[in-house]
């Protein structure tokens, strides 16, 4: 299966960005205490701090008008670089758009396009070489980019920022690094579904109860239930796709919040980063936070519904089921007790939902309350978007591992089988499809529908209550016992009883009968390109 659901080159090279820690150069060493309340409450890494070794402070690039440096607690305080580094080639990406628009309208000569180009190149290999320094005193990922740009180019990098402010430079980067996600995440959920798929394509035939309110309620096929599964998911890739074409618009040229009165070409930078159009209105642009909400809330959508498969998947593993068993390369032991085999990857799949949720509110509540146009407040947008992508992304592939590494017990979910009356509704149905009888009426009345169903149900109702009293299944019954409670019953009742015969009786679009289940999973492997070779 490793060529099937090997992720594309793109989603490849945005997890390494998600996953690669970066190194820092401390200046000093500080107290372990101290250090902690520096990085502060939120897991960023490794810590950030002012500068590099032997570096003293610079000159931040808005400090003309100020006389005085921050204090080193307001720098800790408001540096992003040690979380916003993870859009670097997103924002290399937007330099290089913007610097080849400002030559082509006139701005900035080709010769210095051309040094800027040749630096952010050379700034990108060190970054991903891992030699590139990151200073908090540079805030960040805009600022240290830009101000090692200058270092290494000198004068030309000072042209760069002409017509760009950070509030759109990091809009354009944040649309980029969501769009990539997105693309990431959707190659996770099809992987999930070609487990499922193929899982379920393992299980033909296979019973098992299915259940409302947690109580038993009509046998269907466990093909049925995963593919239910994947049925939500495909769901959760179209809200994804749904949002990136929401998403897909540019917000660089916007500026601080009303453009600029340069002759800059928005449509240009737009169409070299691959979206759809500028944004039409420059406060929108740098306001907006609706795509991240938008994002976060089909992530949520996504972390619910692996939560359900994760509560299904406990439950069925334990004693008390028994249904599935997952091998020991995806289950964990007790520290104390030696007997014990724990699917731990779908309890903190169902366990990390909340987290996921609470990314989702986070955002909610920092942008109840902002004015137009853009506040510091949003700053605080990224971690949670990626903390919510890391959290998803792990979450879709332990579930598409657990799914390729359990086996269900059929033995035993064969003897669990009887017990729920679950073939009573086919047995209604029975009576619905047959004449009717009225024993209050003087005569044998014929009426072409068959049994009303709420007659049909009372009637089957008191055939469970008999079984109750016996302690027997419906199929136990005889047919004399059958007629005593309504004469309309008779030989080929029979033909409707018991779970396996129940199942057959299914026709209706959807259902859990085997000709739609089977139409069902062919329908999956074909729209998912699945290679048949791998049942």
């Amino acid at each position: 299966m490793e060529s099937l659901l090997s992720s594309s080159t793109s989603s490849s090279s945005f997890l390494r960005l998600l996953y690669t820690p970066t190194k820092y150069t401390l200046s000093r060493p500080q107290p372990l205490l101290l250090s902690l309340i520096a990085q502060g409450s939120r897991q960023r890494g490794p810590a950030a701090v002012s500068c590099a070794m032997g570096q003293s402070k610079e000159t931040k690039l808005w400090g003309g008008r100020f006389e005085e440096s921050v204090t080193d607690a307001v720098e800790r305080f408001t540096e992003s670089i040690s979380y916003d580094k993870q859009l670097y080639k997103h924002d290399i990406m937007g330099s290089r758009a913007h610097a080849s628009m400002l030559a082509h309208q006139g701005l900035m000569s080709d010769s210095d396009r051309d040094s800027i180009l040749q630096g952010l190149d050379k700034i990108e290999k060190q970054i991903e070489a891992g030699k590139f320094v990151w200073r908090t005193d540079r805030e960040d990922v805009h600022m240290n980019i830009e101000a090692a740009l200058t270092d290494l180019i000198g004068e030309p990098a000072k042209k760069l920022h002409t017509a760009r402010s950070r509030n759109d430079q990091v809009l354009t980067d944040f649309r980029l690094w969501c769009r990539d996600a997105i693309d990431a995440i959707l190659s996770f959920i099809k992987r999930l579904q070609v487990s499922l798929v193929t899982l379920a394509e393992k299980n033909e035939g296979l019973i098992v109860p299915g259940y409302t309110h947690m109580q038993r309620a009509q046998p269907v096929l466990l093909q049925h239930l995963l593919l239910a599964y994947v049925e939500q998911l495909e769901r959760d890739a179209g809200r994804l796709l749904d949002c990136r074409v929401r998403l897909n618009f540019c917000p660089l040229g916007a500026c601080a919040l009303a453009g600029t009165g340069l002759p800059i070409d928005r449509f240009m930078t737009s169409k070299a980063l691959g979206f759809t159009a500028p944004l039409r209105n420059s406060i929108d642009a740098v306001s907006d936070r609706d795509f991240v909400l938008e994002f976060l809330s089909a992530n949520s959508i996504i972390a619910i519904h692996l939560s359900r498969i994760g509560e299904e998947w406990v439950m069925w593993a334990s004693e008390e089921f028994g249904f599935l068993t997952p091998s020991d390369s995806v289950s964990t032991g007790s520290s104390i007790m030696p007997q014990k085999k724990n699917p731990d990857p779908m309890e903190l799949v169902r366990g990390k939902s909340a987290r996921v949720v609470g990314d989702l509110v986070s955002l909610l509540v920092l942008c109840k309350g902002l004015p137009h146009a853009y506040n510091r407040d949003l700053q605080e947008d990224k971690e949670p978007v990626f903390d919510s992508v890391k959290t998803i992304i792990g979450m879709l592939e332990v579930s598409a591992e657990f799914a390729q590494n359990i086996t269900f017990n059929q033995e035993r979910i064969k003897k669990a089988l009887p017990a729920g009356h679950l073939d009573a509704t086919t047995l209604a149905d029975y009576l619905v499809k047959k004449a009717s009888h009225y024993p209050w009426l003087a005569h044998c009345f014929y009426l072409p529908g068959g049994v009303p169903f709420r007659t049909s149900h009372d009637i089957v109702g008191r055939a469970v209550g008999c079984c109750v009293s016996k302690n027997c299944q419906l199929q136990d019954l005889s047919l004399d016992e059958l007629r005593s409670i309504n004469p309309v019953f008779e030989k080929d009742v029979y033909e409707f009883l018991g779970v396996e015969n129940s199942i057959k009786k299914f026709c209706s679009y959807g259902s859990t009968g085997a000709e739609c289940v089977a139409s069902q999973l062919e329908y999956w492997i074909s729209k998912l390109n699945i290679d048949r070779g791998l049942f």
